[in-house]
């Protein structure tokens, strides 16, 4: 794994462009933790400790407590790259982060962003 500059960059070092791009929409900080947890199982104590403690994008992953099943369903582009068809693990699974704050800041509602019915 650890060939991209990413896998080893903090989620903290990310994390705040991630609130910006949704605060400028009309979004908030605590839609943006939702997502996260919703995609990681991380509890909000538990998410504010790895942004605290400067976790890198590969142990934010590995160090899940259980990634959402449902996350499969997130489709489309981001990067200029198709996030169904990203091979390599890791890098789908940030990809899918930041493919979810995309649909967060262009304004769909949190029960599509979180696929449920």
């Amino acid at each position: 794994m650890g060939t991209h500059r990413i896998y080893r960059m903090p989620v903290a070092k990310a994390y705040p462009h991630y609130v910006t791009k949704a605060e400028k929409k009309g979004r908030t900080k605590e839609e943006v933790d939702t997502i996260i947890r919703w995609l990681t199982g991380y509890s909000q104590e538990e998410l504010e400790r790895q942004l605290e403690e400067g976790t890198d994008f590969e142990t934010f992953f590995a160090r899940a407590p259980r990634l959402n099943p449902a996350r499969r369903q997130i489709t489309g582009v981001i990067c200029g790259v198709r996030v169904e068809e990203i091979e390599e693990p890791l890098m789908q699974e940030i990809r899918y982060m930041d493919k979810l704050i995309d649909e967060l800041a262009r304004g769909k509602a949190m029960d599509k962003i979180l696929r449920q019915p």
